[in-house]
């Protein structure tokens, strides 16, 4: 596992947590509205950061710095990802995992480790619309979300869902089946897009606030905690 990034104060990924934010390579998504691109699905043309300079600087900041946190990327396409967050434990950090859901086995495996402390999983879409917002045709990638969903609506770990809202991706009728695909879940955001030159795709716009709080609306018929995040 590389590490090509580290925000190394952040107060948005976790709340109520200062956090140290690290970013991983490569992923298995393509989704369009990705403004990683470059880590997402060139990590070799990023500079890689030595894994010491992040030792380093999380020693210095023991009693500063509550949470790590490592996102992507996908994370969980390395088997050697337990190894990191067991060292950050070890430490006596709060452990986080961000995640496309993709890899079932490995939060299993994490969680039972008792090796993370919450994950944020995307949730791309409704399964309707899963494909062309992930930019995979692949069922097999969205029988491993089901079944990241399933795991973590069970309570195993804490836990939050979290969808970026594109206004050429997402609709009406999405929110109906997302609130059903979730159903049972403990925490739930939609997140507004930000444009920008590094998204995979361009031409993409962030969802007006009024359509999203209808959404929101939507979404509070079945789920209980239900917020906007970003506007």
């Amino acid at each position: 596992m590389k590490f090509y990034g580290m925000e190394k104060l952040s107060l948005v990924d976790f709340d109520g947590k200062i956090t140290c934010v690290l970013f991983c390579g490569g992923c298995n998504f393509a989704c369009p509205f990705c403004h990683n691109s470059s880590l997402a699905l060139n990590p070799s043309l990023n500079q890689e950061l030595d894994f010491s300079e992040v030792m380093d600087y999380l020693t210095l900041r023991r009693k500063m710095v509550d949470a790590v946190c490592i996102t992507g990327g996908e994370p969980t396409l390395y088997k050697d990802l337990k190894d990191y967050f067991k060292i950050f434990k070890d430490m006596g950090f709060i452990t986080k995992l961000d995640t496309n859901g993709t890899n079932p086995d490995m939060i299993r495996e994490l969680v039972e480790a008792g090796l993370i402390d919450y994950v944020a999983m995307d949730v791309k879409n409704s399964y309707t619309n899963y494909f062309k917002t992930i930019g995979k045709d692949d069922p097999k990638l969205l029988a491993k979300v089901k079944e990241s969903i399933a795991y973590l609506i069970e309570g195993h770990v804490d836990y939050e869902f979290r969808t970026t809202i594109v206004e050429e991706l997402h609709k009406e009728e999405d929110f109906i089946e997302l609130a059903k695909m979730l159903k049972g879940a403990k925490r739930y955001f939609l997140q507004k897009f930000k444009n920008s030159e590094y998204c995979i795709a361009s031409g993409l716009h962030e969802i007006k606030i009024e359509d999203a709080n209808k959404y929101l609306e939507i979404l509070r018929k079945d789920l209980n905690d239900v917020n906007l995040r970003g506007y």
